[in-house]
């Protein structure tokens, strides 16, 4: 049947829509001419979106990294504002533990208040306050304060011959130096020619 029969008057308009022509097998022109514009504009979207992906991600690792070191700096900086506060209280009970030492020292530690000076020795102890200071230590600057000075021949080299005062530490920091008298070796006879 004729389409001018129908009394249309137009033919169909058949279109070949098909990728490959099925004559020779290969890709229409038209089809790679428009792969070609829409390939470009694809690569650039893709690299687009790469790029900001990698951004973000840069980003996030950095955020990352400045938030574990905030967490690292807060946890230092709170340890040693406990370990200051800690050193400043103990620091005061030094007088209060000169008093127990000499109290013992006298005979005078008896009774109910000398189980309030373990308790309080004890508790110290807990919070890593240490005595030091002992006769016969090699003299250290760092450790000790030399308050008197004598020669001995009994001594080898600059020795803490007594103990004036007890020296305390908490874990490796000096709160107070040990107080001691100081000997050292006779000096050498000089020869007045």
């Amino acid at each position: 049947m004729n389409t001018r029969e129908n009394g249309s008057g137009e033919e169909p308009v058949i279109r070949d829509n098909r990728k490959i022509d099925p004559e020779t097998g290969e890709v229409r022109e038209a089809v790679k001419e428009q792969a070609d514009q829409s390939a470009p504009a694809a690569d650039l979207a893709s690299i687009e979106l790469a790029t900001q992906l990698a951004e973000r991600t840069a980003d996030l690792q950095r955020l990352q990294a400045e938030y574990s070191n905030y967490r690292k700096r807060v946890e230092r900086d709170r340890t040693v504002v406990k370990e200051q506060a800690v050193a400043g209280v103990l620091a005061e009970l030094l007088p209060v533990l000169d008093d127990i030492g000499r109290a013992r020292d006298h005979g005078e530690l008896t009774g109910g208040f000398a189980k309030v000076s373990e308790s309080l020795e004890t508790a110290t102890g807990k919070l890593g306050l240490s005595a030091f200071g002992a006769k016969g230590e090699p003299f250290d600057p760092t450790v000790h304060e030399a308050l008197m000075h004598s020669y001995s021949p009994d001594v080898t080299e600059p020795t803490c011959v007594e103990i004036l005062q007890s020296g305390y530490r908490i874990g490796e920091r000096v709160l107070r130096p040990a107080r001691v008298a100081v000997a050292e070796p006779e000096e050498p006879a000089s020869n007045d020619n």
